[in-house]
């Protein structure tokens, strides 16, 4: 990517919100990328903006996104990586302002204010995308692989984790606010395990869900199980908690040739929350160990699989080259508002204790 007089071409790249989100997430990442510049960092909290400053001192540091519309010019892009309520406002004024814009997950509480967001996009010609970055895992890329390979046969049954043992809410937004607010662990965790199945097993047909508030001063969900079915008849049972003092496997998918099991968690945001990039770690980045390799076969007879290399850096190459060259965005909005409509159906399983049916009466 080079302008016409051969010089290497940066885009600017503004985070709005410097959270865990932020820091680890996005800010290293995109610092990471060559053709991008982590230009700017919006944050009012005081520690944080120390920290931007000692970590990136050619970053501006700016007290709220108003002046960052201000500037607007400078940037090419902007990432929303706030609390949840404000993802979709402060999307929609980044792309007004004429930035290409990044929505960490989740894309908006609703789906239909992630449909308004996506067709304002397009009426300003302007890149949106969300950063979805579990595709990128290791043990998902790896599952996909086995499944296009016709490893496992034909799946019927896909069991997907997220869970952990936090038997005391931190006093966070996230844990101690409401729902309406996109609190809890539907909103945390749910779009990553939802956005996994959909993207290996294709739209949702049903969904039946629990939610519950376990722990004490928590007003949103804290622990949650979602049982899809799948158009084509998959099913895939979702568990996401802060309750669980001995946690099951991260996959447990079943087909009718073999089955394939792999436990805890893609290496890549312990390194990124230790501080490491993948541009100063050498050729490992992303590579597991082969205690964490997975195993497929049946009882009896099962055998280690190599995990293919999680990927994260992926994300910010393919939006660079979208924004730069034109080239498909890494993340397709549509693809997300789908999983926004299967979350809309959970919150409303929940509510009646029955199955909600996401097809238009047409399709019925």
């Amino acid at each position: 990517m080079s302008s016409a007089n051969g010089a290497e071409r940066e885009l600017h790249g503004a985070v709005i919100g410097y959270g865990k989100g932020g820091e680890v997430f996005h800010a290293p990442l995109i610092d990471a990328t060559p053709g991008l510049r982590l230009s700017a960092v919006v944050t009012g909290n005081p520690e944080r903006q120390a920290a931007v400053r000692a970590r990136y001192p050619h970053a501006a540091v700016l007290d709220s996104a108003e002046e960052l519309w201000q500037r607007g010019g400078e940037f090419e892009i902007a990432v929303i990586t706030t609390p949840n309520a404000t993802h979709a406002p402060l999307a929609r004024a980044a792309l007004q302002a004429g930035m290409a814009v990044v929505v960490d997950k989740p894309f908006a509480l609703t789906a239909a204010d992630a449909r308004a967001l996506t067709e304002e996009a397009e009426r300003l010609g302007h890149v949106l995308t969300v950063y979805q970055n579990r595709r990128w895992d290791s043990d998902f890329l790896t599952l996909w692989k086995l499944i296009e390979d016709g490893e496992l046969g034909r799946v019927h049954r896909f069991e997907s984790r997220f869970e952990r043992w936090r038997p005391t809410a931190k006093a966070t937004w996230r844990e101690r606010g409401g729902a309406e607010d996109g609190a809890g662990i539907l909103y945390d965790l749910g779009p990553h395990l939802i956005d996994q199945a959909i993207n290996l097993f294709g739209p949702v047909d049903s969904v039946y869900a629990e939610l519950d508030a376990r722990r004490a001063g928590v007003a949103a969900d804290d622990d949650a199980f979602l049982a899809l079915t799948h158009v084509n008849g998959v099913r895939s049972h979702l568990w996401m908690s802060a309750l669980t003092a001995q946690t099951g496997p991260r996959f447990r998918v079943l087909g009718d040739r073999a089955a394939f099991t792999i436990d805890g968690l893609d290496g890549q945001e312990d390194r990124l929350g230790a501080g490491q990039r993948p541009d100063d770690t050498g050729a490992d980045w992303g590579v597991e160990p082969e205690s964490g390799w997975g195993r497929i076969g049946a009882d009896g007879d099962l055998r280690p699989v190599p995990s293919e290399r999680g990927a994260y850096p992926a994300f910010y190459a393919a939006l660079r080259d979208a924004v730069a060259e034109g080239e498909p965005i890494p993340v397709e909005p549509h693809e997300v508002v789908h999983g926004l409509e299967v979350i809309e159906a959970a919150r409303r399983s929940a509510e009646t204790g029955e199955r909600v049916s996401l097809r238009t009466p047409q399709e019925a």
